[in-house]
Formats: structure tokens, sequence, C-alpha cells
């Protein structure tokens, strides 16, 4: 069996040292996504898209943030940041983006940037692990085969083995499109989460590799530790929106 063109891994043992971690660490922390014994982290925004004809035109948090007079910084949240809690923008912002960030999908061209750096801070860049959630309803109608690697809060994956430039895969059958929710070199020198409740990517790594991250072009990314909040509630400096 494949995804994206990527054989299915049968061992899901590989990824145990990612789902003992996970147990550890504090709900909606960090440590919750990545193990907590990398030297550094970082968040990776995911841009919102402006439509100008035929293209599609990143916009990033920071630019959305500006635009509504509202504060950017690293807790906070797509919410927070437009003050509204719809993922479509309302007719005062419709001029300045069309469609809000992937939530639990990490977009192409993103993981094209973040793999390009990724590739250079691991020994065994052709000798990645990729994890998709099997609870997107797709292609797997039976609930033990492939086997699935355990993780915690019902996120349980099933694995592809693959090099790190393969992050750009789509591992949806089409039209469906979904990027792995989680993925690490055979050395471990770093691990990459797209939680599928999320609009943003977390990555733990060497300080040299997340140095290099923060400040790669086209990548929006901010430094984040194992207990910053994940939490939709997280972000303190922006007035949270009106409840629907």
């Amino acid at each position: 069996m494949e995804l994206g063109g990527l054989p299915v891994e049968t061992d899901v043992s590989c990824g145990v040292w990612i789902s003992a971690a996970r147990r550890r660490g504090d709900p909606a922390t960090v440590a919750a996504l990545l193990p907590a014994t990398f030297a550094a982290y970082a968040r990776v925004f995911h841009p919102a898209v402006r439509y100008d004809g035929d293209d599609d035109v990143e916009v990033s948090w920071a630019e959305v943030a500006a635009y509504n007079g509202t504060t950017a910084h690293l807790l906070m949240q797509w919410h927070t940041v437009t003050g509204s809690w719809d993922a479509q923008p309302s007719e005062h912002q419709a001029a300045f983006w069309d469609d809000g960030p992937a939530e639990g999908h990490l977009p192409v061209t993103v993981a094209a940037r973040l793999a390009a750096v990724l590739a250079r801070h691991t020994t065994t860049p052709e000798d990645c692990v990729f994890g998709r959630w099997d609870g997107f309803g797709f292609d797997l109608p039976d609930p033990d085969v492939p086997p699935r690697l355990l993780l915690r809060g019902k996120h349980d994956v099933v694995l592809v083995r693959g090099a790190v430039t393969d992050a750009v895969r789509n591992l949806a059958p089409e039209p469906h499109e979904q990027s792995a929710n989680v993925w690490w070199p055979a050395d471990h020198a770093w691990c990459v989460v797209t939680d599928i409740d999320m609009t943003s990517t977390y990555v733990g790594g060497s300080a040299a590799c997340i140095a290099e991250l923060l400040g790669t072009p086209g990548l929006e990314a901010a430094p984040t530790g194992p207990d910053d909040s994940t939490a939709f509630s997280a972000d303190t400096l922006n007035p949270r929106p009106r409840e629907r």
C-alpha cells in the first residue's frame, strides 16, 4: 500500500520515541506535540492567501495584524489577529486576504522551504518518516490495516517512508490535499508537527537548525519552547473575539 506514492511503513515502532514523549508533555503545550529533548524550537505560521488573478499571494500573519491594528507575537492566534472566529474574511478584510491559513495542512510552498532547510540538518536526508492522521477517512476503511502509530488525543497516524524532499507530497487521494501531520529523519535530528486542529506547524531541532529556519525568506516563524502554550486562548495581548 502507498500514500502519495510513498510506501507505507508497517513497523510503527520507529515512531515510539515521539508518541512516548508526547504523553509526557503537558496538554496544550509544545511538549504535547514534540519531544521536549531538542535544543531549540520554532512555530511556523501558515500564510493566509490573497487571490490575484490566477495567482495565490501569500499574506503573513504579521501583515494581517498590522492591517487590523492587532499585535503580531509568538502566541498570537488567527482569531485574535483578525478579531473574528470566521475562517473567511469579513467585508472589511476581504480586500486584504481571501482565504485564511490552512488548518491541519502544511501548504506545499511552505513545506518546500522548510524541507530545504531541514535537509541540511540531518545525516539521513534520504530516510525520513511521514505520518498522516488516520481520521480523515479518505482511504483507510480498515481500522487496523495498515498499523497506526498511536498518538495522544486520538491523533493516530499511518506512516510512510521517503526523503526529506517528499514533505511536499500530497498524502491524500485526489481531489483531497493533505500534507504529513508529523515527520522526522531516521537520525532523529529534528521533528515537524502540523497538528490537525492548528494553523501553525511546530519544529524541534538543533540550535543551528532552528536559527537557520527562523532566518529563511518565505517562512514566517518565531522561536518557541516546550512549555509554551498552543491553546486557542494563549494570546493574551490581543482581544478575544466575541462569541458567535
